[in-house]
């Protein structure tokens, strides 16, 4: 299967500008492609059914999991379990790019947000 850029569905979820490139697809994971502008965060959240992968492409992004707090850069990989709370934000002056894949596949039904 190939998935062309023009066809992945766009998103704009509270400020993050989302890629979707498996939306609709009966797969067992999903991808999506992820920029983050400067001051864009993910509110506090977590999934009944999947865990996430975020792989950062570019920039830095600070990322909690639970309490902890990590930054990440280039090439690093933050894992979240499904059930554990997390979030993210983009403190720099420059948009942060990022991959995301879930498995199983991306439901919107199975993400609770807390704030």
């Amino acid at each position: 299967m190939i998935i062309r850029q023009a066809s992945a569905t766009p998103l704009d979820f509270d400020g993050l500008q989302i890629l979707d490139y498996t939306a609709n697809q009966p797969l067992n994971s999903s991808l999506a492609h992820i920029r983050v502008p400067p001051g864009a965060r993910h509110a506090l959240s977590w999934s009944t059914r999947s865990t996430k992968y975020y792989y950062l492409l570019s920039g830095t992004l600070y990322f909690w999991l639970d309490r902890e707090q990590a930054v990440l850069h280039a090439g690093d990989v933050c894992i979240v379990p499904k059930g554990q709370r997390f979030r993210y934000e983009n403190r720099s002056d420059a948009p942060v790019e990022l991959l995301l894949f879930h498995t199983p596949s991306f439901q919107l039904e199975a993400e609770v947000f807390e704030d």
